[in-house]
């Protein structure tokens, strides 16, 4: 059987869970993922800990949210007056709303917090500051 190295292109099977046990992904509903270790399209942690994994065996992971999406920044949070959206613009906690900045990129935020003066936007990624569990399987291995 191969063992899974660098540059090994890999398919993989697996659930991701946060700590309360809630599914945020998982690849029942596409099928199995492939991918090449070393070529950045995994977490770099998650990438180690299957080196030396070989077809069908099975593994859970645990990555840090330093080793995943890295912490839940204050500094990506932003508070702006509520006439800063169109007079009439339903605002509502949840949504999401992309965001154009001065320098040319743009972002998507979600809602967080929505007043009669003002708006809060987050603009960190959902799953930041989480630990993430992934229930890994290893189906082939190239």
């Amino acid at each position: 059987m191969s063992i899974v190295t660098y540059g090994s292109k890999v398919t993989i099977s697996y659930i991701g869970t946060l700590d309360n046990g809630r599914i945020f992904d998982e690849t029942a509903d596409q099928g199995p993922l492939t991918v090449t270790i070393g070529a950045g399209q995994l977490f770099p942690a998650m990438e180690r800990a299957i080196i030396g994994m070989e077809a069908g065996s099975v593994k859970n992971i645990v990555l840090t949210a330093d080793e995943a999406y890295g912490p839940h920044q204050r500094e990506n949070l932003l508070r702006l007056s509520r006439d800063a959206f169109p007079l009439g613009k339903e605002i509502k906690t949840g949504q999401k709303i992309s965001m154009e900045f001065a320098n040319g990129t743009a972002r998507v935020m979600v809602v967080t917090a929505v007043s009669e003066s003002g708006v809060t936007l987050d603009g960190n990624h959902p799953l930041a500051g989480q630990e993430l569990t992934f229930a890994l399987k290893v189906e082939r291995v190239e």
